[in-house]
């Protein structure tokens, strides 16, 4: 199903108007949710960072809109100041930001082939793609659950505690999204099969706990 996925989050309406403005142009669609806090953070003492307005894409615009960032980075001339921090970095450090493009911007992955092509070491647009593909099936892999949060909701469910549901549901079901908007487990399937048992038995206490309260009354 093409449905819509969180592409990107923001602190402010400011930060988002640019990027809203280059989907328009290129005719994606969007959504955008404000899930900021509704109350004043300067009386309630919150986090003005905890302000995060997040920007939905369809699944299959994930990589249309990565292509235009990344042209629009590399036709976009201009030079850069010599004490521009990607310049500091050795080759290896600059290799690993082309490995892994979806934790840097596009600007900073084309710059950083730049500063390398310009030291004489040339990155091929094949080993580009490979990258990807590779750093595609590293974030795809499912992660182990962890011991204790499995514990945690066998023990909560069998004494009839909301948590132990909610964690099951969670271990069962949660899903992340890679860079290209597919979406995957973020589980492998043993800790899937943790949460469907976590699932059952809260639903078996939880049923049997207020029943007993019922008939008690």
């Amino acid at each position: 199903m093409n449905e819509y996925l969180t592409y990107k989050k923001f602190n402010s309406i400011e930060e988002l108007t640019d990027f809203k403005d280059l989907l328009d142009q290129n005719k994606i669609e969007y959504i955008v949710e404000d899930t900021s806090p509704s109350v004043d953070l300067t009386f309630s003492g919150g986090n003005f960072f905890d302000k995060e307005i997040r920007l939905k894409i369809r699944q299959s615009d994930f990589v249309v809109i990565d292509k235009i960032l990344e042209d629009e980075a590399k036709n976009t001339n201009f030079e850069l100041d010599k004490d521009y921090y990607l310049f500091e970095f050795t080759n290896e450090e600059l290799l690993e930001i082309i490995e892994k493009p979806d934790e840097w911007s596009k600007p900073d992955f084309v710059e950083a082939q730049k500063i390398l092509n310009s030291r004489g070491v040339k990155i091929t647009q094949t080993e580009i793609d490979n990258y990807k593909k590779e750093r595609l099936e590293k974030l795809s892999e499912p992660e182990k659950g962890k011991t204790r949060w499995i514990i945690i909701g066998y023990i909560t469910a069998v004494l009839g505690g909301i948590l132990g549901l909610f964690i099951g549901y969670h271990l069962l079901t949660f899903k992340k999204t890679l860079p290209n908007g597919e979406r995957v487990y973020e589980y492998d399937i043993n800790a899937r099969k943790h949460g469907q048992k976590i699932v059952i038995i809260a639903i078996i206490c939880i049923s049997l706990c207020y029943s007993y309260k019922f008939f008690i009354k």
